[in-house]
């Protein structure tokens, strides 16, 4: 079923406008805003594979851009700029899809800053979090801290991580998603790496590993209340 896509501008409090797409299929039952991760923006193509499958499956998406990648920065922008960002594009998201189920996330860095914001007041009409590779620690160098904030985050939360993500060593995440019970699911994306590519070996392509993800995510949403 076709979708309409709409290319437009956000407008963050105090901080500037940033560019954004939103892809809403007819059949839309639910929005999913969709941050980026640290080292490319909304436009690349590993976002616009999710956000195309996504619509194929019912799910419209609304990305935008940080205001470092919009300014072509290197480095992410601070905590706050990027909370408010986050919390700019879901009531630009909410305005915009009336009567859709709600929830927000993203790749890596996107959704670490959109739980954080979630943990400091709650995002509005948002219903559950997904993490497209939650970074729970810096590559090497295995640590919790990144997760301490999900402690107030109350709300559903779903965690799609490979098993070969070198940003997340799963003996450290899976009792800390287990400590959060019933609120929170993991869901293992075998021999996926952070942005779930699969090795030739494993007898699977990175589109079927993608499928796995986008299949997963289609129906824990399907299953919030």
């Amino acid at each position: 079923m076709a979708a309409k896509i709409k290319e437009l501008k956000l407008d963050i409090e105090r901080i500037g406008v940033v560019s954004a797409i939103l892809i809403q299929p007819a059949d839309a039952r639910a929005c999913y805003v969709l941050a980026h991760g640290a080292g490319a923006g909304m436009r690349h193509a590993s976002m616009d594979k999710i956000a195309e499958g996504l619509a194929d499956r019912g799910i419209a998406t609304f990305r935008f851009n940080f205001p470092y990648m919009e300014r072509k920065q290197g480095r992410p922008d601070q905590p706050a700029v990027a909370h408010a960002a986050i919390r700019a594009a879901v009531e630009e998201a909410a305005r915009l899809c009336p009567g859709l189920k709600l929830v927000a996330g993203g790749k890596s860095f996107g959704g670490r800053m959109t739980s954080q914001a979630q943990s400091k007041a709650p995002l509005r009409d948002v219903k559950g979090l997904v993490f497209l590779g939650f970074p729970l620690h810096a590559d090497k160098k295995p640590s919790i801290e990144r997760a301490e904030h999900l402690e107030q985050v109350d709300i559903p939360m779903l965690f799609l991580q490979g098993t070969r993500d070198g940003l997340a060593d799963l003996g450290l995440l899976k009792p800390v998603i287990a400590g959060f019970g019933a609120k929170a699911t993991l869901h293992e994306v075998a021999g996926g790496d952070h942005s779930f590519a699969v090795l030739k070996k494993s007898g699977r392509s990175n589109d079927e590993a993608l499928t796995e993800v986008l299949d997963t995510l289609a129906a824990w949403i399907d299953q919030l209340a």
